[in-house]
């Protein structure tokens, strides 16, 4: 009997979720818990975290899960290695769902980073108007070049104060089109993007949007995971379930 753990929270997520309601799949999607109101789901979902490793290990068996997706947006590389360790410890074949990674292109003016450090570090040290297109976990960090006005666009109001001294904050939720990330940063007069490499295309309008203003975007790499089994698309996770052992 197959029965699915699909961690969730993007849109390749909540695609592959349509295609296992739609089979009549027995199957659970994950949600971390960091968006107070998550997209809802076609699928039984549960909201919070597992306990690290072990905890995850201890629901794989308790709930009698034979096939764990990781569709985790590519930047929660805790989550993603503890799904590693569950599924090595208890014997649960497991595989990524993960989109690719973006590249530069032609009239591209991209700065690469490995690390939030190193973004903060390529900002100038003159005042300049950055979009800091990073979501909300990684926004302290940014403290360190308080000069700058920093732009941001979260899904949820901010419920603590922010750690920046001037911002400007968006509420909204993707997909965005070029158009608007573009009107978006000429009304705020945006002079530098910062970007983490989530990959697909609910997000890629601002790289667009600041390719056509001439902008210069920081780029933050994808952090390193261990290795696994990586899906681009739903018919090959689909697949996969039918035939783990073909990976």
């Amino acid at each position: 009997m197959t029965r699915i753990l699909l961690l969730g929270g993007t849109t390749e997520a909540s695609a592959l979720a349509k295609t296992l309601a739609e089979a009549g799949a027995d199957a659970v999607f994950s949600y971390a818990g960091r968006t107070a109101k998550p997209v809802s789901q076609p699928l039984p979902t549960r909201i919070g975290g597992f306990g690290g490793a072990d905890g995850l290990a201890d629901y794989l068996q308790a709930e009698g899960i034979t096939h764990v997706v990781d569709a985790t947006h590519p930047f929660a590389a805790q989550m993603s290695t503890n799904a590693v360790g569950a599924c090595a410890l208890v014997g649960v074949p497991l595989c990524a769902f993960e989109r690719p990674a973006w590249q530069a292109g032609e009239g591209d003016n991209w700065v690469q980073a490995d690390s939030i450090e190193q973004a903060v570090e390529a900002l100038p040290e003159t005042p300049a108007r950055v979009f800091l297109a990073i979501g909300k976990q990684n926004l302290a960090q940014f403290a360190a070049k308080p000069q700058h006005h920093y732009l941001l666009r979260l899904v949820d109001e901010p419920e603590a104060p922010l750690p920046l001294p001037h911002t400007t904050v968006e509420i909204a939720r993707g997909p965005f089109d070029v158009a608007g990330d573009t009107a978006l940063m000429q009304c705020h007069a945006i002079t530098h993007v910062v970007a983490k490499n989530a990959g697909g295309a609910g997000a890629a309008a601002k790289l667009t949007a600041a390719r056509g203003l001439g902008l210069p975007v920081i780029m933050i790499g994808r952090p390193k995971v261990p290795e696994r089994p990586i899906k681009g698309n739903v018919a090959e996770v689909m697949a996969w379930i039918a035939h783990p052992s073909a990976a």
